[in-house]
């Protein structure tokens, strides 16, 4: 059926979800380029050290080999820059003899097959110098440091402790993750006459493309980046990783040959970031009312000697609720292992489970609500910027939530209430993330005649729904139904695009789409001729920076727990968000379930188990490292309510690739302690802590 629709917000049929179910879409590694080779990475079995040599005889004698990269011999890099989404030292992969941590990439076998590569890369000899390292984290460590600009003070939280009707102070942990998605990170890399050719699964194909052709001697006009289908990333590729360096650098080595990189699940573990684990000291104080005086939040996280990364967790208790007196500080150890980097929702999503588990249990500790607490600590304005909200609608989604959810219908006395053997508790947790619009990003509308017209921007949809939603968005701006436009994006040859990270894609790319179309309109009026076209460029709206901007969210969680093997299941999770205007409904649902279940996920299975004698990761794949399953998934729903904010962005819109998942945990495990009467602070919840 013909989609003629032209306003934002309908529920539009997937632009590219016929490709997908068909296998038409073809994802980084399944072009088939002539010539091929595979390439097979080697990681370092020890946590640090040095390389003294590599025995690469019986790998090369494999029939189907044709070489073995390691420092002795690959092509040598330019420095990458620093800053950006760009991790230096890690990109600097076979170039020196030093291991920074366990897995660590210290030479790749190439071969004509994949099967000869992964068999040869077993028969490899390395000579490692071990070094002493530590890959340990946990809180009472004493070698923890202040990160730069990473605290915030108001008043004398401590001071509030005396006079206080009622006080939680406990400390909260969330494990290491690892993002897992679907298509892991693979690269296909060609070099030709005009440069470097990238089939790359990434969120930011001119991220890779402006970090990359420097480290390679190139100009960025010289370096394309191809990724029109993504299958997931959740953070982990947002920026550069070595395996893509090691891919281009196999290209480089054996001229004419396409090289092929797919990362074997069990290197995802230690090639392409993680969760930081955190822990978490939260303390409430308040009078009897329930008001609070004091809010501290005091967070310790884990860092890497390659690469600083801060995971954020304490910000979020920043602005939530009111509170005349505040703390929340961030310390962090430096380990010998790989560098955390972005999952979804960094900082918010583990920062947010200590807060709103304490909220519970002041709110036990008072005999209030749990709803009503949260309600009669609104704020009226942002508590660390002092900035108004452009639009804050938290306690309408608790309100509509706890409507939709039948919370007055629970007894929510711990351990009140039985089905069988299992007994059963519902719990309640607030969400928020952070409403930004990315600078940088660049459009094109052209028009291919007969009303009919072309929008190209360098985006990544990275199983999103980005190219639905952009189509609304660029019909709308030009006042055609949504199938007279066609989408170009996932391509460094389209204008530059920011990542898709920070729940700020579409606000992004569609402030500079919307710009392109005003321009156009300008430009060329209601009757254009074939091949008119224009540009237009992202910018933030006029008096946006007056204004405090976040999206806000209601999770609510009914979870049984078995009374005698302390099995815990989730039959119903149901949110309600205030995220702005909705610009696809279709995918804004799906995005909404994919954070709720992801966050299920991280409640009740997801901890990646470090080894700290060896530095390794022990769960190192899906058949030990648990993700939700179809089984664990009950009645999930997402409901939003309709909030206008003009002063986010031109759209009004709000990101929420991040905010599902987001309170998540806290709200099952608020529900797990109203089934069990049992407290569990530290994520996940095994059965183990209910028994």
């Amino acid at each position: 059926m013909t989609d003629t629709t032209t306003h934002l917000g309908a529920d539009s049929a997937r632009v590219e979800g016929p490709a997908k179910v068909t296998g038409r879409a073809r994802y980084a590694s399944e072009y088939p380029l002539s010539g091929m080779a595979y390439v097979y990475p080697v990681g370092a079995p020890v946590a640090r050290g040095k390389v003294r040599a590599i025995d690469a005889a019986e790998a090369e004698a494999v029939p189907g080999v044709l070489g073995v990269l390691w420092h002795g011999n690959a092509p040598r890099l330019e420095e990458a820059e620093p800053g950006g989404l760009s991790l230096a030292a890690e990109l600097q992969v076979l170039q020196s003899d030093e291991v920074l941590y366990h897995g660590h990439m210290v030479a790749a076998v190439v071969a004509e097959t994949t099967e000869a590569a992964r068999h040869a890369a077993g028969l490899l000899r390395t000579d490692i110098d071990r070094s002493p390292h530590d890959a340990a984290f946990f809180r009472d460590r004493d070698d923890f440091y202040t990160p730069e600009d990473s605290d915030e003070h108001r008043g004398d939280p401590d001071a509030q402790i005396a006079g206080a009707h009622a006080v939680v102070d406990e400390v909260y942990g969330t494990a290491m993750q690892h993002n897992n998605p679907m298509e892991p990170h693979s690269t296909i890399a060609e070099w030709g006459a005009g440069g470097l050719t990238l089939h790359e699964s990434t969120q930011g194909p001119h991220v890779v493309r402006e970090t990359l052709a420097p480290m390679v001697g190139l100009e960025p006009d010289q370096v394309r980046v191809i990724a029109p289908f993504v299958g997931g990333g959740f953070g982990s590729k947002g920026p550069l990783h070595a395996p893509t360096i090691v891919a281009v650098l196999a290209a480089r080595a054996f001229p004419g040959r396409p090289m092929k990189l797919l990362l074997p699940r069990q290197r995802m573990f230690d090639q392409v970031g993680y969760r930081s684990p955190t822990s978490m000291r939260v303390r409430l104080t308040a009078g009897a009312d329930g008001v609070l005086t004091g809010i501290s939040a005091d967070a310790a996280v884990q860092s890497s000697r390659v690469a600083e990364f801060i995971e954020t967790a304490a910000a979020p208790a920043r602005m939530m609720y009111a509170a005349p007196h505040r703390r929340s500080t961030h310390s962090a150890v430096t380990l010998d292992a790989a560098p955390p980097t972005w999952m979804r929702a960094p900082g918010e999503c583990p920062g947010m489970f200590g807060p709103e588990v304490a909220m519970d249990e002041l709110a036990c500790t008072l005999g209030i609500d749990p709803i009503e607490l949260r309600v009669r600590n609104e704020p009226d304005r942002d508590p660390s910027s002092g900035l108004p909200y452009s639009s804050r609608n938290l306690v309408a989604c608790l309100r509509e939530g706890a409507r939709r959810f039948g919370w007055a219908d629970h007894d929510h006395a711990p351990g009140a209430r039985h089905d069988g053997e299992w007994l059963v508790g519902a719990g309640v947790a607030s969400s928020t993330y952070p409403a930004m619009l990315m600078p940088g990003s660049s459009a094109v509308v052209r028009h291919l005649g007969e009303g009919r017209y072309e929008v190209g921007i360098g985006a990544a949809d990275i199983g999103t729904g980005a190219e639905t939603a952009l189509g609304l968005i660029a019909a709308e701006a030009l006042e055609v139904p949504a199938d007279r436009v066609r989408m170009r994006i996932g391509d460094t040859e389209q204008p530059t695009a920011t990542v898709a990270g920070g729940s700020t894609g579409t606000v992004s790319w569609g402030a500079a789409i919307t710009a392109a179309a005003q321009e156009f309109r300008k430009r060329h009026g209601s009757a254009p001729g074939t091949g008119a076209e224009a540009t237009g460029d992202a910018a933030p709206p006029e008096g946006g920076d007056a204004y405090s901007s976040h999206g806000f969210g209601a999770q609510f969680a009914e979870v049984h727990v078995h009374a005698h093997t302390g099995e815990v299941r989730v039959p119903r999770l149901l949110g309600v968000w205030a995220v702005g205007r909705v610009i696809s409904a279709r995918t804004a649902h799906s995005q909404f379930l994919g954070g709720m279940v992801m966050g299920l996920s991280m409640a009740l299975h997801e901890s990646s188990e470090v080894d700290p004698r060896t530095g390794h990761v022990v769960n190192r794949d899906l058949a030990d490292y648990h993700i939700a399953a179809n089984a664990d998934i009950g009645d999930v729903q997402a409901h939003w309510i309709d909030e206008h904010d003009p002063y986010v962005n031109a759209l009004g819109a709000k990101g929420i690739g991040e905010i599902g998942i987001v309170g998540t945990a806290a709200a099952i495990a608020n529900a797990a302690h109203h089934a069990t009467g049992v407290r569990v602070r530290d994520l996940p919840l095994t059965p183990d802590r209910f028994v």
